[in-house]
């Protein structure tokens, strides 16, 4: 009996062990978006907490953007003359989490990839 036990012991903790890391894998898999959306420059600058997030315009450009989610919940596109710095809904206490900010065609709607 004994043995049993010890080794349903094992099996569980390496089935703990393997789950975790494969749902790991499988998040960060979903939080990339190039196919999908265009990203903003890398003068276009963000950085995100629970309240808030702000998207800051070091360009020489201005440009429309928006902030992309994990939860895929959308918020209106902006535009962002040189030197501004936008505020959007931060990732919220759930679990949430901003993936980065992307650009918007003239309609306010996020440009797809590839565009």
């Amino acid at each position: 009996m004994k043995r049993y036990v010890r080794s349903t012991f094992v099996a569980c903790a390496v089935a703990l062990c393997v789950i975790p890391a494969s749902g790991a894998a499988a998040h960060e898999a979903t939080a990339e978006y190039p196919g999908s959306q265009v990203a903003a420059p890398d003068c276009v600058r963000f950085t995100a907490d629970w309240r808030y997030t702000f998207v800051t315009n070091d360009c020489s450009s201005a440009y429309s953007v928006t902030v992309v989610y994990g939860d895929g919940n959308e918020v209106p596109c902006r535009w962002a003359n040189p030197g501004d710095m936008l505020t959007f809904p931060g990732y919220g206490t759930r679990g949430n989490e901003v993936l980065g900010a992307v650009l918007c065609a003239t309609d306010g709607s996020a440009l797809p990839g590839g565009a």
